[in-house]
């Protein structure tokens, strides 16, 4: 791009940056509270409003950028001198082009959004911040975890705030056999429906899963909204079902193993 003069930095130059700095910096602000208006009026979610605020945030650095280059006269043959050593640099730098893509992709697509419970590498996690090649999540004990874009993208990923509004989870349990096991599913259902943050409908109900080596195998299979801390949830069950089977006479065995010892000494 040629201009006829000249390029460099002069104080036209540096008061017209100066303007387009001011100029974008408005438009950014403009986005920000015309999105955070359509939030409070119900027309965007939240992760809507952080993925067009992001993708807006980006778009105008890039369009400053080219201002300020066109505001310096900038000639592009200097850019053409130092192409072989942007093409080594992209080469050497494919993971982190990989995770800004992916970092798009996060932002444009309603797949991940912030606030979302997701699995990812086996944690459980809520997502603070969806950046442009690294996203913040935060785990059940309070770790802020950063993580490449491209493991939320193109790795086998969980999104629990994307099913339906109540999940199914599970508790199991043994009982030593010989025990009533109409009893032990009555005690579980009825433990189930007590309990605050689990759903009546539909409603708990219990699989007998395995006859086991040292006990009789049961899972209480129930429905909740708790997603994110449903741990807490699996534990408190635990607690009431093992003072009910105590309450009950229902025995939890612990695993048993018959030692045979051979002797092998023979007269002599």
């Amino acid at each position: 791009m040629e201009y006829g003069e000249k390029g460099g930095l002069t104080v036209s130059a540096v008061l017209l940056i100066l303007v387009y700095l001011i100029a974008i910096w408005i438009v950014f602000r403009w986005v920000k509270r015309l999105t955070r208006l359509s939030v409070k009026s119900g027309r965007l979610q939240q992760g809507q409003y952080f993925a067009i605020v992001q993708i807006s945030k980006y778009i105008l650095v890039v369009i400053f950028i080219l201002l300020a280059l066109i505001a310096l006269k900038v000639n592009y043959t200097y850019f053409l001198a130092l192409t072989p050593l942007l093409v080594g640099l992209g080469l050497g730098l494919q993971q982190v082009f990989n995770d800004l893509f992916s970092g798009l992709i996060l932002l444009i697509e309603p797949s991940i959004r912030v606030n979302d419970i997701v699995e990812v590498d086996g944690i459980i996690a809520r997502v603070k911040e969806l950046g442009l090649r690294t996203s913040k999540v935060e785990s059940r004990e309070g770790i802020v975890l950063i993580i490449p874009n491209h493991k939320l993208v193109s790795e086998k990923l969980i999104n629990w705030s994307s099913n339906q509004p109540i999940t199914r989870f599970s508790v199991k349990v043994g009982v030593s056999y010989g025990s009533d096991v109409e009893l032990v599913k009555k005690i579980l259902i009825e433990t189930a429906w007590k309990h605050q943050r689990i759903k009546t409908n539909p409603s708990p109900f219990v699989r007998f899963t395995d006859f086991g080596e040292s006990s009789l195998d049961f899972e209480l299979m129930f429905w909740s909204n708790y997603l994110f801390p449903i741990e807490d949830v699996k534990s408190e069950l635990r607690f009431i079902i093992e003072q009910e089977f105590r309450n009950n006479g229902v025995i939890i065995p612990f695993p048993q193993r018959d030692l045979h010892i051979k002797s092998d000494h023979r007269p002599k």
